[in-house]
């Protein structure tokens, strides 16, 4: 997958798109495959890099939602887990089974979890990742040896899916580009192209040359996220506000603070969040918030009582009591949730998928979740195609393996996460200075940075280290070192001067201590 090839793509393009998707995380990634793989031709346009947004800044979880099935969203839970499991069988490179378990410090918590999970069972049928069970304390104690002891009566231990959201979003690109679409990344939309009040394309800037493009589609889709309200406006300037953001905070601790390979889950703290300590790669993911926000931006920051809800909370389920300077990073996301009535509180508004079609025909779709991104592109895809009078074709993403589909990516060791291309990349590394890693410590090699330039579209050094691989969230400080042997790499592969290279540096180096807790 490379830029050069997707920008010839367009160039060479005759006529109008059958579809024409703006937005790059994994709704508009999703949608992308749908239509490139029941053969219409797809152009998707990203302003930033793939997944740069809320697609990256998931709690790394493929799930059906336990939460929503408190709230009683059975058809939503019902949907989840079903997409969790056609996710794990088409990606299991990137999706694994994860083992939580619920501790109980009141007596009612054991029935009230155990039933509840065993109704989760149930809904997930055939696609279930294993059966939950009732633990005793001794039992809890030994899933989690960091667990806190005073007052455990027990716990629930259930399955849930893992991934890595912004490989999978990577992979999903190459997927959409297999099948015959061109993706291109840094390629901002800045107006939609009208013709009889009806959107007829987009005006598009590629952020790295300042080129200008009229692109025709028969048919746009918004898959903005958070920035859906944007495009939206270009549409129709006076236009209501469709979406309501939320922010979600995480931190990232040391493994120690929960070793072994089971993931805490508090499905009610004292203000009715639930909290998730969660394993992933080598270290511990703790979060999230919910707080809604006035407004939206490309790099969200953590508000100072979100890190301590995180801290404080954390400490009262795990005996090593986290503290600011444990913390390795801090990653904040925004929530595109669709606005529902006059609710206030984020945390009660539906995860559901809205679809919207305006008076000029452009299709917006938003809200719902990582987990079920197939079926929200497949319904998006069903009402485009019709708008656009396609020619009726069933989806066939069902069964369609991601790219990189390995059934036992463990073989490759740390190359594990690129699957079916781990073997490419291990030929690739066979060489002393490739194989050698960023700095001294790291699995992370030079060779990667190559792969990501050459097969990944990764453009940046905040690409690499935010993304193609994921150091910027499990040890900002640590990747800040690797930013200047990265951008050297870069440089040389995209042919980039030293002046480039070093404002790479300081760019990085400026983002990523954002990710810090000053």
């Amino acid at each position: 997958m490379k830029r050069s090839e997707m920008l010839r793509r367009v160039a060479s393009h005759d006529g109008q798109w059958d579809i024409l998707v703006i937005g790059g995380g994994a709704t508009g990634l999703g949608v992308a495959i749908d239509s490139a793989s029941r053969g219409y031709n797809t152009l998707l346009l990203e302003k930033g890099d793939f997944a740069q947004g809320t697609s990256s800044r998931s709690t790394k979880l493929v799930h059906g939602g336990v939460r929503y099935l408190q709230q009683g969203n059975i058809s939503l839970v019902l949907e989840a887990l079903k997409e969790r499991g056609l996710l794990h069988q088409n990606a299991p490179h990137l999706v694994s089974n994860l083992r939580f378990v619920v501790p109980n410090y009141d007596w009612w918590e054991g029935p009230f979890y155990g039933i509840g999970l065993k109704l989760y069972d149930m809904l997930a049928g055939k696609h279930g990742f294993g059966r939950s069970k009732m633990l005793s304390t001794e039992e809890t104690q030994e899933r989690i040896p960091t667990i806190e002891t005073d007052g455990l009566l027990g716990g629930v231990i259930y399955h849930d899916g893992q991934f890595d959201d912004a490989r999978l979003a990577i992979n999903m690109a190459q997927t959409a580009a297999e099948q015959g679409a061109a993706v291109i990344n840094y390629m901002e939309v800045t107006e939609l192209l009208k013709s009889d009040r009806m959107t007829t394309g987009v005006v598009a800037t590629d952020v790295e040359t300042d080129e200008k493009y009229q692109i025709p589609a028969k048919v746009v889709v918004n898959a903005t996220g958070p920035f859906t309200d944007n495009v939206r406006k270009m549409d129709d300037a006076g236009g209501q506000q469709m979406i309501q953001p939320s922010q979600g905070v995480h931190i990232v601790l040391d493994q120690s603070f929960l070793p072994g390979d089971s993931a805490i889950m508090v499905p009610h703290t004292a203000d009715g969040r639930v909290l998730f300590a969660i394993p992933w790669y080598n270290r511990v993911v703790v979060g999230t918030t919910d707080t809604p926000i006035d407004e939206v931006s490309v790099e969200p920051r953590p508000l100072s009582e979100e890190l301590d809800f995180l801290l404080t909370h954390a400490a009262k389920y795990l005996t090593k009591d986290p503290v600011e300077s444990d913390v390795l990073s801090t990653f904040a996301g925004i929530r595109p949730l669709v606005r529902s009535g006059d609710s206030e509180n984020t945390s009660e508004i539906s995860r559901d998928h809205t679809l919207h079609i305006s008076q000029s025909g452009l299709v917006t779709i938003a809200g719902g979740k990582w987990t079920t991104y197939r079926k929200m592109a497949e319904d998006t895809v069903n009402q485009a195609a019709t708008l656009a009078q396609l020619e009726e074709r069933p989806p066939v993403t069902a069964d369609l393996p991601i790219h990189g589909y390995h059934r036992t990516p463990e073989r490759f060791g740390d190359f594990a996460g690129y699957g079916s291309d781990a073997p490419e990349l291990e030929v690739l590394c066979n060489n002393s200075e490739l194989s050698e890693p960023l700095i001294p410590g790291t699995d992370i090699v030079k060779g990667q940075v190559v792969w990501a330039a050459r097969k990944e579209m990764c453009r940046t050094v905040i690409d690499f280290l935010a993304r193609r691989t994921r150091m910027l969230v499990l040890d900002a400080s640590r990747s800040i070192k690797m930013a200047p042997a990265v951008a050297g790499i870069l440089a040389d592969e995209l042919d980039r001067s030293g002046e480039w290279q070093q404002t790479q540096v300081d760019q990085y180096t400026e983002l990523a201590s954002g990710y810090l807790i000053q």
